[in-house]
């Protein structure tokens, strides 16, 4: 494959991605949206009181490590505890641990599907009370953490918490492996684990349409208009919002005023997908470059993992970008090996 970067991962102290406690927002930069990352604060900090209990929900509790009396005499039976280490067991109190530090970095999501199973297991048993020692991990937190300002004024919660519990919350409050936003946000947490972009985890990368029985009559694939060789399907697509047109745009150059008062919006000119196995020998060790086809070599797009502006103005990270104009669409009929083009 006749490809490099035009940048090497790493070159930076290993910390060339963009920071992943919130998605980038239109018209900034890559190094403008990667901010700083937030001081780490110690276990328990910011959460009142150790041993306060705040009823926030009908049979559920937000508060510190509970003295067992007190956990008993408010009828709790299940006891969810996110830090980053585990509390003593307390005898007849079941419990949950989920090792996590008070970092907007962490990764909460991929735990809240087992936080809510545990939560409503308890719950439904009788009416249970619940103790959950950080709110920001608690799944019902959307709600909760309204009722907890209410009560006491001065709690914040973690911001890149909060962001975790909106995606859920997007989600249908169920993690989607497969949706647009998972995929996403696993991609934006790959920069973090992975800096220097080496041994990706294979899970990251779409199955190469070249390699498996196109079978599925609404299944649409994208092949390369030149060789026609298939690059990816629209399950790999990452949608997003719309961005702001022009005016996203004046950060980097200068603008006719006339343009940025125009309200009329740029369309997306390019797909903005998830890596695809073809492209794994481009992507590892590299910070950004050309996408080009693995077949002919003609140029598709780019990709960056610090992310890149769409046409219209909204801003991806990270982005694997593939140009409409260099693609054609198709669908797959039922038959293996056959395919025909989407008129």
């Amino acid at each position: 494959m006749a490809q490099t970067g035009s940048r090497q991962a790493g070159g930076r102290g290993g910390r060339g991605g963009p920071e992943v406690t919130r998605p980038v927002g239109e018209g900034q930069t890559g190094s403008q949206a990667a901010g700083r990352a937030a001081p780490r604060r110690a276990p328990g900090a910011g959460r009142g009181e150790r041993g306060r209990m705040v009823p926030v929900l009908p049979g559920l509790f937000v508060g510190g490590a509970a003295a067992a009396g007190a956990l008993q005499a408010a009828g709790v039976v299940a006891l969810l505890s996110v830090d980053a280490e585990e509390p003593p067991p307390v005898a007849g109190i079941r419990t949950l641990h989920v090792p996590a530090r008070d970092e907007p970095s962490t990764d909460l999501l991929s735990h809240l599907d087992s936080c809510a199973a545990f939560l409503s297991a308890a719950r439904a048993g009788g009416g249970a009370a619940l103790v959950v020692l950080c709110l920001s991990a608690m799944p019902e937190s959307v709600e909760a953490y309204a009722t907890v300002k209410a009560l006491k004024s001065d709690a914040k919660m973690n911001e890149g918490f909060e962001w975790q519990l909106k995606l859920y919350e997007a989600m249908g409050c169920k993690v989607d492996v497969s949706s647009a936003i998972y995929k996403q946000y696993r991609l934006q947490k790959v920069t973090e684990k992975y800096p220097e972009l080496q041994d990706l985890p294979q899970e990251v990368f779409a199955v190469d349409p070249t390699s498996i029985c196109q079978t599925l009559n609404s299944e649409v694939f994208y092949r390369c208009r030149k060789c026609r060789r298939s690059l990816f399907r629209s399950s790999s697509i990452l949608s997003h919002a719309e961005g702001s047109g022009p005016a996203a745009f004046a950060h980097k150059r200068i603008t006719d005023p006339a343009q940025l008062r125009n309200d009329s919006r740029v369309k997306c000119t390019s797909y903005f997908i998830e890596p695809v196995q073809w492209m794994e020998p481009i992507l590892l060790g590299v910070m950004e470059g050309q996408l080009l086809c693995p077949k002919c070599t003609s140029k598709l797009g780019s990709f960056s993992w610090r992310g890149e502006q769409c046409s219209c103005g909204r801003w991806v990270t990270p982005a694997f970008q593939i140009h409409k104009s260099r693609v054609d669409e198709m669908k797959a009929l039922p038959v293996c090996g056959f395919q025909t083009a989407k008129t």
